[in-house]
């Protein structure tokens, strides 16, 4: 027999109750057991590590356990790995369908011999030999449907539409679609192939055109992120403060992937000690941790900022600009990848302050790497930071670095903000740390560089054609900025980026200017 073990917070892969701290599994998916009972096809999207898998390999143990139906999680990403074959994708899934109804239904209800069929077929013959031979009615959610692609994911569809007449006796009684994207997404062209590149895809539910609804996953709520981190307390009488509970909220807003993760870091690196409380200056010291180790699910957030239907939306949010007009699928796709949410106050906003600092460090990388060595010459003899010399340091860089520099970066109309941000970032290293906040629609972006007890507040404004010079309007947006800080000085960088304009090391100079409180603001032009 083995020892029982305390619980832990889970980061990697589906929860387990008897391992892993986890809520109840139908509490964020209303709705799904009626669909159930209605006999009902349907799709279920949601961003990553928000627990769908996790709650529908519960929900099909519930449903069978209960007696009335067979009901089990299937999964057709292994299908990927044949993008243009769909004889062989099909094979590998019906191969690993076999494996996951051994572990996960009694003997009696998993599938017969699956039908010799021939390829492009395969897939829906199986499905009607084991509801044909299955003494309970069959309900299969399919994940990770949309890690198909091309002619694959749509020969899968079609099997599915064309078995669906056939239910309950002759097809699965109810049948879910689970993945990242609602049906409309799913790519529509195979990996690499020029559609591939160009963003093909389907664009409406056919060939799934027999869904009665699309679900998604809500991420926690405040009370549910203080249920979870009860159960740490409960099994190792080591507590959040309430403090703790309401940070970890507020720096995840929920998404249940960071609000784990922040916990592990804490529980299991930064405080061992059981006696001792995890608070929100322990959370804070996770965040940074997770933040500069970039796991996987950051990682794979950051590679989607490089796709061109992302970057249309997230490239003017860092700007502080109004949305242009933007496809509805765009917006919708970039929703439903947990990027970004829409804001009760209008609009979008970056979906959580952990995303808010992902996503500028992603984009910055290919910058910073590019960086030339920068000795500190903004550091007086007792470490503090000198916001003078910081910023003659900086000019010296930009004229020399700045017109090779914006061409690194993957985002053009806010090319120059990545590259002072990955010089910040240079000077912040090892003892400070760079905030950001985007004021959509002012088209500004504000920065905080924190060096141990010196804080240098920095407003960002953009001079493009047509446009009128954007000093005035920066130094009252700079005022209330620096007020709000407790600041008496500042900087207001304003990066001309109008056509025919001299070199960057030509144009670039400083003035002095106050705000209409009498703020001292250094004014940069680059």
């Amino acid at each position: 027999m083995f020892a029982a073990m305390s619980r832990w917070f889970n980061t990697a892969g589906p929860c387990a109750p008897e391992d892993h701290y986890m809520l109840p599994v139908g509490r964020r998916m209303p709705g799904v057991r009626g669909l159930v009972d209605q006999k009902a096809y349907f799709v279920v999207h949601a961003p990553r590590q928000v627990g769908k898998t996790t709650s529908l390999l519960a929900f099909g143990r519930e449903l069978t356990a209960e007696g009335r139906y067979a009901a089990v999680l299937l999964s057709m990403e292994v299908g990927a790995g044949f993008p243009e074959d769909t004889g062989a994708a099909e094979l590998a899934i019906l191969d690993v369908w076999r494996r996951a109804a051994g572990w996960r239904l009694p003997a009696e209800l998993q599938p017969p011999p699956w039908p010799e069929a021939p390829a492009g077929s395969r897939i829906g013959a199986a499905l009607q030999a084991w509801s044909r031979a299955c003494p309970r009615p069959l309900v299969v959610f399919l994940d990770e449907i949309d890690a198909l692609s091309g002619d694959v994911l749509i020969s899968m569809l079609r099997q599915i539409r064309d078995g669906y007449a056939e239910r309950p006796a002759g097809f699965p009684w109810s049948l879910a679609l689970v993945g990242l994207r609602d049906v409309r997404d799913y790519k529509a062209a195979a990996p690499g192939s020029e559609a591939d590149r160009a963003g093909a895809r389907l664009g409406s539910a056919s060939p799934f055109n027999i869904k009665v609804r699309s679900l998604t996953m809500r991420d926690f709520n405040a009370a549910e992120v203080t249920e979870l981190y009860a159960q740490h307390s409960a099994d190792t009488g080591q507590i959040f403060t309430p403090e703790a509970c309401a940070r970890a909220f507020e720096l995840t807003q929920g998404q249940p992937w960071l609000v784990n993760a922040l916990a592990k870091e804490a529980v299991e690196e930064l405080v061992v000690d059981r006696a001792e409380p995890i608070t929100p200056e322990v959370l804070e010291a996770a965040k940074e941790e997770l933040i500069r180790r970039q796991d996987t699910h950051l990682d794979s957030l950051a590679e989607r900022l490089r796709e061109t239907r992302v970057r249309r939306i997230i490239e003017p949010i860092l700007a502080g600009e109004a949305l242009p007009a933007v496809p509805e699928d765009d917006l919708r796709y970039v929703l439903d990848l947990g990027l970004v949410r829409r804001s009760s106050l209008g609009g979008l906003v970056v979906a959580n302050p952990i995303y808010r600092e992902v996503i500028p460090r992603s984009l910055i990388s290919v910058p910073s790497a590019s960086l030339p060595q920068i000795p500190a010459t903004w550091l007086t003899a007792e470490g503090h930071l000198d916001a003078e010399r910081l910023l003659e340091a900086f000019l010296v860089f930009w004229r020399q670095h700045g017109e090779p520099l914006l061409g690194s970066s993957p985002y053009h109309e806010v090319a120059p903000h990545l590259v002072l941000m990955a010089f910040l970032h240079r000077v912040a290293n090892g003892g400070g740390i760079v905030e950001r906040e985007y004021a959509i629609g002012s088209g500004r972006m504000d920065l905080l560089l924190t060096y141990r007890e010196d804080r240098l507040a920095i407003e960002l404004k953009v001079w493009r054609d047509g446009e009128a010079d954007p000093l005035a309007e920066g130094l009252v947006q700079l005022d209330r900025y620096l007020a709000g800080l407790g600041l008496d000085s500042g900087w207001l960088v304003i990066f001309d980026r109008r056509s025919g304009q001299p070199r960057i090391s030509q144009r670039t100079g400083r003035q002095e200017a106050s705000t209409a409180a009498g703020r001292r603001v250094a004014v940069v032009r680059a």
